[in-house]
């Protein structure tokens, strides 16, 4: 891609906007960057980057450019994008705009859920293997901004969104993760199917020189890359699970007990990151060497503190069904489940067999509330509250020793709190707080 003497406009003043924006100035472009937030600031900006704050559909109109660029978490079929679209050459996003410029391994990874963990997985792999690795994307920084680095590294560990994967066109992955599919986002689409064809492009220009690691069950359609799947149910995947031991076609090859992993969600994290990294040279046994002591990110079935015999988990990451249904499926333990915060208009019938299953206690909070309590209260014992200060003080009282208290909400935190973040690390504070 050439862009000396292009006129490129990003949409999105974000660290994604800057590091595009960056980039395509450090490739001979003149750049032009909008964004609809009046208190949009470019402090630190490379000082050829022209700003607009508070920009509106009205300046898209009259705005023409070689490529427009636009950041993740822009609306891509929103007006505003739309208004930008009609007078520019080609409309583009930020992994794609670095994609064009990376000469690397990239190790694309996506799925509903456990895409952070599995990032860092094979990321920690590639590295320990001797091959420079970063993570970026979703998780970590930009990809563009990997191209500014002073050493480009090897390969990239790349968690992709949707939200990215819906503006990618010429992107390629040697090694493409689908780690699972269930609804999320649909504040976003206006149907499952829209959500799912752009994830799909993960595996966009890929050819039987390549590699897609599949969970099994996953109905992707016929791929052109050369294939594995993986599953922690059952023997009929060719990486499985018995006991704590990762098969593959028959042989152990990793034993998940010299990781800080817990849940059968991660080890088929596990069993995902492997599969890649053996795809790219990486043996068995130097993974099994970079994985002893890995814990999982915070949030994420997260262990808190063991407090009478009852063990605290924070899984606040859990901002869809499948993420709660992966939590809840991974316990061995009878639990008390804390769930709740705004309503996305997810259809959470389906958790009532895995509720009735696993849980003895609910307690729901937040915007959903009323929504969960009525229809948790047919399987289990559940109880609504205001908010997490109160869920927390009345799972003590109904937790018993040998239980679990999970914090899954099954959705996101907007309504009450900044991002799961928060809400993860207030429950932290609140559980450190118990006596």
């Amino acid at each position: 891609m050439i862009l000396t003497g292009k006129k490129v406009v990003v949409l999105g003043a974000g660290r994604s906007g800057r590091a595009a924006a960056t980039l395509a100035l450090s490739k001979g472009a003149e750049v032009r960057v909008f964004d609809t937030n009046p208190s949009a600031h470019f402090d630190g900006w490379p000082e050829a980057a022209i700003g607009i704050a508070g920009a509106t559909d009205a300046q898209g109109l009259e705005t023409s450019c070689d490529v427009l660029v636009i950041s993740p978490g822009i609306e891509t079929r929103g007006s505003f994008v739309e208004s930008f679209a009609k007078n520019a050459g080609e409309l583009i996003g930020e992994t794609e705009l670095a994609a064009r410029f990376y000469d690397g391994k990239v190790v694309g990874i996506t799925g509903t859920n456990g895409k952070t963990t599995t990032t860092e997985l094979v990321q920690r792999i590639l590295e320990h293997s001797g091959m420079s690795c970063v993570s970026c994307g979703n998780y970590g920084v930009p990809f563009s901004e990997v191209l500014l680095m002073n050493e480009v590294p090897d390969s990239v560990a790349l968690e992709l969104s949707s939200f990215q994967l819906e503006t990618v066109k010429d992107f390629h992955a040697d090694v493409a993760i689908w780690l699972n599919f269930s609804a999320d986002h649909m504040d976003r689409y206006t149907a499952i199917g829209d959500y799912f064809e752009a994830k799909k492009n993960i595996f966009i220009n890929q050819s039987s020189n390549d590699t897609a690691v599949i969970r099994l069950g996953e109905d992707l359609g016929p791929l052109s890359a050369t294939s594995f799947n993986f599953s922690s149910e059952g023997e009929a995947s060719d990486f499985y699970l018995v006991e704590n031991q990762i098969y593959f076609s028959g042989q152990p090859v990793i034993d998940l007990s010299v990781t800080r992993m817990r849940g059968l969600h991660n080890a088929e994290n596990v069993m995902s990151a492997v599969a890649a990294c053996y795809a790219l040279g990486v043996s068995y046994e130097v993974a099994a060497e970079a994985l002893r002591g890995f814990a999982p990110p915070m949030h994420r079935c997260e262990l808190i503190r063991t407090l009478d015999g009852v063990e605290y988990l924070n899984d606040s990451k859990a901002t869809n069904l499948h993420a709660l249904d992966s939590a809840l499926r991974s316990q061995s333990r009878p639990v008390v489940l804390l769930a709740g915060g705004k309503e996305k208009g997810l259809e959470y019938e389906e958790l009532l067999a895995r509720l009735e299953e696993k849980v003895h206690s609910a307690i729901v909070f937040g915007e959903i509330a009323q929504t969960l309590g009525s229809l948790f209260s047919k399987v289990v014992s559940t109880e609504v509250v205001a908010g997490l200060d109160e869920a927390v003080t009345l799972a003590q009282k109904r937790a018993h020793v040998g239980d679990v208290v999970l914090l899954s909400p099954g959705t996101s935190s907007f309504d009450q709190f900044a991002g799961y973040e928060a809400r993860g690390e207030h429950f932290r504070k609140l559980v450190n707080k118990l006596k």
